[in-house]
């Protein structure tokens, strides 16, 4: 297991700074989602910890060693980590067990040990019996799963994957998080996972850093990211939610002159974040008027035009008329600052 400390991390491209003052210390085991919209600067940051980039400013720090600055660097080959890529990066002339056994060539290993290595890493993404298969023969989370194994198949204790599930199909997808969790719970490595998909961010990470336009915007568990976002970039871009106006006089939040439950500590004009889930039809409450409805399987995500002019999002058991008016309470919301 390796800590890799990130201090005032920079990487500018001409004019343009892809990432910005990042400091950061993920520890020895951890799981760390990198999670932001495209071009926000997680791609540069990974490659940055990985060496395929030089900072040009701050440093990069494995167990408290420097391993590149504006000045040095150790090139990726001595860096003792995994990559699993977004495009898998696989041979197409080899078959899986070559693929898997390639980052072993040079190494002096004997054969025997070589071939221990790669049964142990199939074995680990459920692959034991696919050694002989050629890559065209796979399906893509097959080949999402080879790449691990090419990973996994040295014994680092540091992965790095990018995007690793951008390219499956959602029931892929979901198989692959299980996969990752577990060779997590298996090896644990630290594992720094890139990606723009919050839910898969939510769902395997226990650290999750927000970045936005190369600077981290905030750095929480899952549970504090979707409860408590620092500001809006957070708020409007993790979980589904509405951000409405509000005011907060005497810790009460109030829409509309409409009272509000809020949970947060700022005063005067400010937003609130509502998630679909907080709102329910009541017989009394905040005035509201149904402008659409869209049936999801589980419920109803229910448009709904509230008494401030603004728009919020309810999930609802059953289905409400366009243009129905309807009363709703909200159970809970969170105070995001202007």
């Amino acid at each position: 297991m390796t800590t890799i400390s990130l201090q005032g991390l920079g990487k500018t491209f001409g004019d343009t700074a892809a990432v910005h003052d990042v400091t950061l210390n993920l520890p020895a085991g951890s799981f760390t989602a990198l999670l932001g919209p495209s071009g926000c600067g997680k791609t540069t940051l990974l490659r940055l910890i990985a060496g395929f980039e030089q900072p040009s400013s701050g440093a990069v720090l494995f167990d408290g060693e420097t391993i590149a600055d504006f000045s040095s660097m150790v090139p990726p080959e001595r860096r003792n980590l995994g990559i699993v890529f977004q495009s898998y990066a696989l041979w197409p002339h080899m078959d899986v067990a070559a693929n898997v056994s390639y980052p072993l060539k040079g190494r002096g290993l004997s054969r025997s040990e070589i071939d221990r290595r790669v049964r142990e890493a199939l074995d680990m993404v459920s692959l034991g019996s696919f050694a002989s298969r050629t890559v065209d023969e796979l399906s893509g989370g097959q080949r999402q799963r080879v790449a691990l194994a090419r990973c996994l198949v040295t014994g680092t204790k540091t992965i790095l994957l990018d995007e690793p599930l951008a390219n499956l199909d959602v029931h892929l997808r979901a198989a692959m998080l299980d996969v990752f969790a577990d060779i997590h719970q298996r090896t644990s490595a630290t594992i720094v996972f890139i990606t723009h998909d919050q839910s898969e961010a939510l769902a395997l990470a226990d650290t999750i850093v927000v970045l936005d336009r190369g600077r981290v915007q905030q750095i929480g568990t899952p549970q504090q990211i979707y409860a408590e976002p620092a500001n809006t970039m957070v708020a409007g871009f993790v979980g589904r939610g509405t951000l409405v106006n509000a005011t907060i006089k005497d810790n009460v939040a109030q829409i509309a002159g409409y009272a509000i439950p809020a949970r947060g500590h700022v005063t005067g004009a400010t937003n609130l974040l509502i998630r679909p889930q907080a709102l329910r039809v009541a017989s009394e409450g905040l005035p509201a008027t149904v402008k659409r409805t869209r049936y999801t399987g589980a419920n109803y995500e229910t448009t709904l035009a509230i008494a401030s002019g603004e728009t919020v999002i309810a999930d609802l058991p059953t289905r409400l008329d366009i243009g129905a008016s309807v009363h709703v309470s909200i159970d809970d919301s969170w105070i995001v600052p202007v």
